[in-house]
């Protein structure tokens, strides 16, 4: 007796995760095709566009010949850093004023505001994780950079940095719903955590002091963590995985708590 209420839990359970698979996928296409069209190269553009601002950054370096505190090639070294950036700094920027364009599909009963904001986001962390896997291959490929010591290490630290910024991006997202402001200082402080994000430097080759400071950033971890899987011995990573979930579980809560509330606040309207 007890036992079909627990089936038909169950089933309600599936149910409802194949519709929101639906909704999920079909936003994904809708953002796909209003972003990058069917011209030119269309959705290529997903990974060709953060692929063409890493190995700018790449090529800027290698041509001045930039110092970064370690014996890594900059190649590596700019791969490594950069392509993480655009985990935290761009899934935010996607997410800020996410809804004003999309309020519409609201109307529909099954789409809620966290399925918009979860179909930029995995659009975002795809494009990311494309390019940055092409770039090692290729970069591989012509004999610029070796493949990674510890490939789980590396994508470990890949969801890490993923997850922190699917975090952070579901707080100002819905943040910036409630106030334009939150856009207007979310840009500059991105490019102000950008020098201190770990992307340019090694945590060792900083003073101790300076060291403590930059820890404070979860992101810094995360770089850490994907450089010591990638580089292995050839380094020496100061990062604390704990202390990073523990950033990620709070920040992730917070963003609920905020994209709870601006659901409430749109059926109100």
């Amino acid at each position: 007796m007890s036992a079909r209420p627990t089936m038909i839990q169950n089933e309600n359970i599936i149910e409802s995760w194949r519709i929101w698979r639906r909704i999920v996928w079909a936003l994904l296409l809708r953002e796909i095709l209003t972003r990058y069209g069917r011209h030119n190269i269309g959705f290529l553009w997903l990974f060709v566009e953060p692929m063409l601002f890493t190995v700018g950054v790449t090529a800027l370096w290698t041509a001045t010949k930039s110092v970064h505190g370690s014996s890594l090639p900059i190649v590596a070294f700019a791969v490594t850093g950069y392509s993480s950036v655009l985990l935290w700094r761009n899934m935010p920027a996607r997410c800020v004023l996410a809804l004003d364009p999309n309020l519409g599909l609201l109307y529909h009963r099954n789409v809620r505001p966290i399925d918009i904001y979860l179909s930029r986001l995995i659009l975002e962390a795809s494009g990311a994780g494309i390019s940055f896997v092409v770039l090692v291959l290729f970069f591989h490929f012509v004999g610029w950079l070796a493949l990674p010591e510890d490939v789980l290490e590396v994508i470990g630290a890949w969801l890490m940095l993923a997850w922190m910024g699917t975090a952070v991006a579901l707080l100002i997202g819905a943040l910036s719903e409630f106030s334009e402001t939150v856009e207007k200082l979310w840009h500059p402080f991105s490019y102000l955590l950008f020098p201190l994000s770990g992307a340019a430097f090694l945590v060792n080759a900083l003073p101790v002091q300076a060291q403590h400071i930059v820890l404070l950033l979860p992101m810094v971890h995360g770089v850490e963590m994907l450089r010591e899987g990638y580089f292995g011995s050839q380094m020496v990573a100061h990062y604390d995985f704990a202390y990073m979930a523990i950033c990620n579980a709070v920040f992730t809560l917070l963003g609920l708590a905020q994209v709870r509330k601006v659901s409430l606040t749109l059926e109100l309207e």
